[in-house]
């Protein structure tokens, strides 16, 4: 239970104290009104002992009465209830004092920890002490006791009247009459001879002091000093100081006087005069005053089904009656004045003293001789009678009940006794013990007497007695017994089961709560507590829940769970009883320990009743922000209760806001998800339009990735390099176009005038209810660069926060806001919505929040049963149409930058940086481009080439310059050279096949020999991959647009290609905020395989032959095999290789040596053809200084066609796609020269000797057409394959191979040996040819002649350019598995071994000769040669070997 500002002994002391009634004259009365006051009332504040009383018990044993308290009350003659129930009058005067005691507004709650939970309570509970003393002096007096029974009766008589001592008898006789005459059942007196004490009360400011002293001891002859006195009173003179000096000790216990005196005259209109009541309240105002009162039969907030069908607007008539009552009880309390104005602080002693005086002189001595009387009779009773009687009912079966199992009795209470029973009288005689302290007689009497109601079956006296057995035992000093709780727990039992007597059990529960609580047994307090609870008064059981909650929380361990739990019970039944604020506060104590644990349910019933209760006590702003967490929290309830909860919500929010139009309150819902808030700056993307196809950009749509942006960025610092002499500017920020969580927002984005801001906010319904929200639109707060006419200051901020709906117009010439106009959301439904901003003016913007109308949508509405849940019982009126229930308000959009981790600070605090991406500075206008693409293809051939078309719009009203595109595949496409593309018209032919290709019709000749032009490689190239697009006056005028031809390559692997274009293009203003502008676009190209192209190049074999057409050492063979490796997907039906090119800067194909006949190459699928080519040097007068960098293009036509493939689209493709010819073009002046400094540099690299030695650096462009069936017609594609051939001997591919085969290659855990020492570089092998010169037949007659000479020329050519030094073994025999199969053999004769020195690519014949002793086949291919340049030691002296034999025919003639 809650801290009590009494002790227990004290509360017990005070809740029985001796009665004494009160009888006065009119005269009486009449001095004693002067002061506002009766008699009774003026006597009250000094009713308590400030001294010790004595006593002598029947053993003349002196007892000490201390801190005594009497109680004085006029005489009540009116019919009294019964003791089995208040009477309504005192029922509601219960309820007034609870409610008009309630906590103060800034009282301090004390914290308390308990485990993980940090409450904060409040520790006293003055309402429930106030409650209960009200109660326990309000109870109607009882026959089975006599505690409440009057002892005493005080006849006060003034001195001014005629002859007092007439009125002294006129009054003695009405006391004797009330209380013998058997007309008044009340008021109930303790014993027939009732103490008569006579005061004459004299007015110092009327009467003659002399007269009343006459009168005073005339009395004292007359009834003896100790049963008269004279007070004296009304000495007061008026004066202003003392005025103010004298204090009111009346208005604590009086504050409520005339409002208890109505609640009397509602019962007992006749009796009003002289009563005051029998209740002391202890209060202040109360703002429910009557409004709790009057609403005593259906309470407006009572939880169950019956008031269903009120609701909160049907409370708004409560709140006015609160408020009109919280004025009248204030007008009641305050109107009738001052108490005791006409008193000093003499008088006040006067008071007391007489009131000490009456106590001791005569009241305790009366009490001292009835005990005495009433022992004597009970010895004297006692006798041979009482004796039978109990013998007799032994013998018959009688006996006593036991205690604690008590059985039922015939009637109700069980019988009742005759007021002079000696059981009755041995209660009496406890009961005045009791009222004196003496609580070891009082204890032995009650339990006497409980023996002997036991044995009568006198239930109710037996209740009564063991009750107050238990609390003398408690009672006694030094406790010499142990407090008997199952007393009192069977006198519970007893009043409440047997007797229906709830008043007597309630007085019987807060006794024993009280006793038990200061015993530390807190549990069994709770459960003595919560057994009272009943349906019966929903006060009473709120009161005695909230005690036990108390219990539960005090305990030794507290019971945090249980507290609570019992709080909500209280708190409902507060609310049942009409005790709005007591609810309220129940609820709010309860929900510290539900709040965020996971009880959801109980949550949101604790924070609904909050709401509701708060709104009817006028406490809007607390009633939403409960309501707000009901909506906002994720919740479990069903969609019937999230829709009541819903509709309450929004008619407690436009109550709120409807006398606040000012500012916009916060909506709760939807929620916004602030950080996935995205902004995008710029017109939406137009779609196709037609055959042109826009180019995609940045938008709304696509989702944000980190990899392509980065690769974004990377192109744009590319194009802006370009644009600035090859260097990135240090204020370069690349274009950010859509921000969103995860861009760099640390910096103010640029916006330009009169290009929408859109913003997407990610709205999320909770509830699993539709939401309606309409006109949605964004809040903006704008400040202005230069200020416009009608703003007065520079820089003055403009808003359209609060702007009613005339202003908006106004305000749109600054900034025009799109409005949504419905927006519905659905179920536990995310959904985006973009809103549009469009400034008008250039300055610096906020985008502050979002504003719109919400209203619970009736799509789907159910009625809600009440039996589904008690939480929601209360609608709005039917009559009510839903519409009526729209609030218009605003969210913020508050987003939090990304959390700082740099510092140690940053990493120890939760730091935060800033996000501006909602506060663009708006910028002067710049340009606008479109970009659309015309016959774009979707899916190519790998290699081939189309043609398509580029318009560029500029679509804004500022000039733009400076075009340039960037790509991740600037192999791709290409806009052609200003140097190549007018190089030759297109020809007739190429017209009619649509050709990209520039052609030319030549007819096929035998042999002919390639034609060739010379290209400089600055015609095609383009700085670091960036293409200056060449439009007409490198400027687009407003409106203006141009188209290009755009030249396409399908890419050379298969697969889905995402290639990515970015063009970028300036303002012709300069020093603008935005320096440039970008625009984006990505295709994708699905590419199919087409052919397979792998080319190899060796040295000829065929002796030199020195002509014009033939210089150097000889020439190359390159052979070329290409496959069709198309799988028919795209209805290809064959292939033609239609022209053979060449391209370098020493090389060029010199002729088609193909053995087959003259003509194109066809390939259907899986088909395969070898082409052979003659390769030689570039001719020497073309490879001059002067020329160094240009390219020989070589032209072989397969066809009827040639195609000249230096200029576009060819020549643009080949350099394209192929880099490294541009790498190799700043080596090449070096590799003219190479030769003559390896002659003189003797320790030049052997690598590099022989590395040059087979360079040939030929790139083979191949040319096909294809023949696709589409749609029954026939159409024609053509494209071109690349082979970079470099070195000879090596095979050159245009498919690079696939990465997965380096994947299979098996796991070695042992290290590989180290190449052999011998052959350190196998690459020597190719330093020297060799060619053999025999007649392939030869015929002798070995019959005349056994030796068989046949001469033999060995011819032997230096490839390199330097000086080569040879070896020719011809002692060699050939083990090799080639000439095994030659079973014959042979011996050349002559010298053995030759030493030779070759120059720079001289070419030295030897003759040699072969000796045969048989006809037979013989290869001749046994010298062994070694090579070695001049200046290199023998141990890199190579082998050189023709891999091919060479065989001979020896026959015999």
């Amino acid at each position: 239970m809650a801290q009590c500002v009494q002790s227990v002994q004290e509360f017990i002391q005070d809740s029985f104290v001796p009665m004494i009634a009160v009888l006065c004259s009119k005269e009486a009365e009449r001095v004693t009104r002067k002061n506002n006051l009766n008699f009774a009332e003026l006597l009250r504040p000094f009713c308590r002992l400030t001294s010790e009383g004595h006593i002598r018990d029947p053993n003349n044993q002196l007892q000490t009465v201390k801190n005594l308290r009497i109680c004085v009350n006029n005489v009540v003659t009116s019919p009294c209830p019964t003791t089995a129930a208040l009477s309504p009058a005192q029922t509601r005067l219960l309820s007034e004092v609870v409610s008009s005691c309630q906590p103060q507004e800034g009282a301090a709650a004390t914290a308390m920890k308990t485990g993980d939970y940090n409450l904060n309570l409040s520790v006293t509970t003055p309402w429930f002490e106030a409650y209960r003393e009200n109660f326990l002096q309000s109870m109607p007096a009882g026959d089975h006791e006599f505690l409440n029974h009057y002892l005493a009766c005080l006849l006060v008589v003034s001195s001014t009247e005629a002859v007092p001592v007439e009125q002294f008898l006129k009054l003695s006789q009405e006391q004797h009459r009330i209380q013998h005459s058997g007309e008044y059942t009340n008021p109930k007196w303790f014993i027939p001879n009732t103490l008569k004490y006579y005061v004459l009360l004299h007015d110092m400011s009327e009467g003659d002091e002399q007269r009343a002293d006459s009168i005073y001891e005339d009395m004292k002859q007359r009834y003896g000093p100790q049963g008269c006195y004279l007070l004296k009173m009304n000495s007061h003179t008026s004066s202003a100081e003392e005025d103010e000096q004298i204090p009111d000790p009346w208005s604590q216990y009086l504050h409520k006087n005339n409002l208890r005196n109505q609640e009397m005259f509602d019962v007992t209109p006749a009796a009003a005069e002289n009563s005051v009541g029998a209740t002391e309240v202890d209060s202040g105002n109360s703002a429910d005053g009557q409004g709790v009162s009057s609403s005593l039969e259906t309470h407006p907030l009572q939880l169950d089904a019956d008031s269903n069908s009120a609701s909160l607007q049907t409370l708004d008539d409560d709140i006015v009656d609160l408020k009109k009552g919280g004025r009248d009880s204030d007008s009641l309390g305050s109107g009738a004045g001052g108490h005791g104005a006409c008193l000093t602080l003499s008088d006040h002693d006067h008071i007391r003293q007489f009131v000490q005086e009456f106590t001791f002189r005569g009241l305790l001595p009366h009490i001292e001789k009835n005990i005495r009387q009433l022992n004597d009779q009970l010895i004297s009773r006692k006798g041979l009678s009482r004796s039978l009687f109990t013998a007799t009912k032994k013998w018959f079966g009688g006996g006593k009940a036991p205690e604690k199992s008590i059985s039922e009795p015939k009637s109700t209470c069980g019988l009742l006794y005759p007021p002079e029973a000696p059981e009755l009288q041995i209660r009496k005689m406890a009961d005045l013990c009791f009222l004196v302290q003496h609580y070891d007689l009082a204890y032995s009497c009650y339990h006497t007497a409980k023996k002997d109601f036991l044995s009568d079956q006198a239930m109710l006296y037996a209740a009564g007695a063991l009750e107050m057995a238990a609390v003398s035992a408690f009672l006694q000093v030094g406790a010499p017994r142990p407090y008997p709780a199952h007393y009192m727990d069977t006198a519970i039992q007893t009043y409440r089961d047997v007797c229906k007597n709830m008043v007597l059990a309630e007085r019987c529960a807060l006794l024993s709560a009280e006793i038990l609580k200061s015993q530390v047994k807190y549990s069994d307090a709770a459960t003595v507590l919560i057994k009272m609870t009943s349906e019966d008064s929903d006060l009473r059981s709120a009161l005695l829940l909230e005690q036990a909650a108390h219990c539960f929380i005090n305990m030794r361990n507290p019971m945090v769970r249980k507290f609570a739990f019992h709080m909500i019970l209280a708190g409902h039944r507060f609310s049942k009883a009409g005790q709005r604020r007591h609810a309220l506060r129940c609820y709010c104590q309860a929900m510290q320990v539900y709040k965020e644990r996971g009880w959801s349910l109980a949550e949101d019933h604790i924070n609904f009743t909050i709401g509701r209760q708060s709104f009817t006590l006028g406490q809007p702003d607390n009633a939403v922000m409960a309501f707000r967490q009901i909506l906002t929290n994720d919740s479990r309830q069903t969609a019937t209760q999230q829709a009541a909860f819903l509709r309450e919500y929004l008619y407690v929010y436009k109550s709120v806001i409807e006398g606040n139009e000012i500012s916009l309150p916060q909506l709760p819902l939807p929620c916004i998800h602030s950080s996935t808030t995205r902004v995008y700056f710029g017109h939406e993307r137009r779609l196709a339009e037609g055959e042109k196809q826009a180019a995609t950009h940045v938008s709304l749509d696509q989702e944000y990735d980190q990899d392509l942006s980065a690769m974004w960025c990377h192109l744009e610092e590319q194009l802006v390099a370009s644009a600035n002499r090859g260097s990135v500017p240090i204020n370069f920020q690349p274009t950010q176009c859509c921000l969103n969580s995860q861009t760099d927002n640390l910096r103010h984005p640029l916006a330009v005038v009169e290009e929408p801001i859109i913003v997407e906010v990610t709205f999320r319904n909770p509830l699993k209810v539709p939401l309606a929200l309409s006109n949605l639109s964004l809040l903006w707060r704008f400040s202005a660069d230069v200020p416009s006419k009608n703003e007065k200051q520079t820089g003055e901020t403009v808003t359209n926060e609060d702007t009613p709906a005339s202003e908006l117009t106004q305000k749109a010439d600054i900034v025009t806001a799109e409005v949504i106009t419905e927006f519905h959301m659905g179920p536990e439904e995310t959904k985006t919505a973009r809103l549009k901003l469009l400034p008008h003016r250039t300055g610096q913007l906020n985008i502050v929040g979002v504003i719109y109308n919400l209203t619970s949508s009736s799509s789907g509405e159910t009625t809600l049963n009440a039996q589904e849940t008690q939480i929601v019982d209360f609608f709005p009126p039917p009559g009510q149409q839903m519409m009526d229930l729209v609030v218009r308000g605003r969210q913020d959009l508050k987003i939090q930058g990304p959390r700082l981790n740099l510092t140690k600070e940053d990493k120890m605090l939760v730091r935060h940086g800033t996000d501006r991406r909602l506060d663009p500075i708006i910028t002067p206008p710049m340009p606008l481009m479109e970009v659309f693409f015309l016959q774009f293809p979707t899916a190519l051939l790998c290699g081939e080439i189309r043609k398509a078309y580029v318009e560029f719009c500029n679509v804004s009203s500022v000039a733009l310059c400076g075009l340039r595109v960037a790509s991740t595949h600037p192999h791709f496409f290409t806009f052609g050279s200003q140097a190549t593309t007018p190089f030759t018209p297109p020809s007739p032919a190429s017209a009619e096949s649509c050709s990209a290709y520039k052609t030319f019709a030549t007819p096929l000749q035998p042999g002919s020999v390639a034609s060739e032009v010379l290209v400089s490689a600055e015609d095609f190239s383009q700085a670091s991959g960036v293409m200056e697009i060449p439009i007409s006056g490198s400027t687009l005028q407003p409106g203006e647009s141009t188209q290009l031809p755009l030249w396409l390559r399908g890419p050379d692997h298969e697969g889905v290609h995402e290639i990515n274009f970015l063009f970028y293009y300036e303002s012709t203003e300069k020093g603008l905020k935005i320096s440039h502008r970008v625009l984006r676009h990505t295709v994708f190209i699905c590419a199919s395989r087409s052919l397979s192209v792998q080319a190899s190049a060796c040295h000829s074999s065929a002796p030199p032959h020195h002509s014009s057409d033939d210089t150097g050492s000889g020439g190359t063979l390159v052979f070329i095999d290409v496959e069709n490796v198309n799988t028919s997907e795209g209805g290809v039906r064959e292939f033609h290789i239609v022209q053979v090119s060449s391209s370098s800067q020493h090389w060029r194909l010199h002729k088609y040596i193909n053995p087959d006949k003259d003509k194109d190459c066809k390939l259907s699928s899986r088909e395969r053809a070898k082409l052979c080519f003659r390769a030689t040097r570039c001719k020497p007068h073309k490879a001059t200084s002067n020329t160094v960098e240009k390219y020989t293009f070589a032209d072989l036509n397969l066809g009827n066609e040639l195609i000249i493939s230096s200029s576009t689209p060819c020549g643009d493709f080949f350099f394209r796609c192929t880099p490294e010819l541009q790498q190799g073009d700043l080596a090449s002046p070096s590799n003219k020269t190479q030769g003559s400094v390896l002659s003189d540099n003797r320790g030049s690299d052997i690598t590099s000797i022989a590395k040059k030695c087979n360079e040939l650096d030929l790139n083979i462009i191949v040319i096909w057409k294809a023949y696709v069936v589409e749609d029954n017609k026939q159409l024609i594609l053509e494209g071109q394959l690349h082979v970079a051939l470099q070195t000879i001997g090596k095979e050159a591919s245009s498919l690079t191979p696939k990465e997965e085969a380096q994947e299979m290659v098996l796991l070695k855990f042992k290290s590989e040996l180290p190449p052999p020492v011998v052959m350190p570089f196998p690459e020597l092998s190719q330093l020297i040819k060799t060619n053999l010169h025999y007649p392939e037949t030869f015929t002798h007659p070995f019959v005349q002649d056994s030796l068989c000479l046949v001469p033999v020329t060995l011819t032997l050519s230096n490839c390199s350019l330097a000086q080569i030094d040879v070896v020719i073994d011809l002692r060699h025999r050939s083990t090799s598995s080639d000439s095994v199969e030659v079973y014959s053999s042979f011996a050349w004769v002559g010298q053995s071994q030759y030493k030779l020195n070759l120059r720079p690519q001289e070419v030295l014949s030897l003759d040699l000769r072969a000796c045969f002793f048989r006809a037979g086949v013989y290869n001749l291919n046994t010298p062994r040669v070694f090579a070695k340049p001049a200046d290199q030691s023998a141990m890199c002296e190579s082998s050189q070997q023709t891999a091919s034999p060479a065989l001979i025919i020896i026959n015999n003639a």
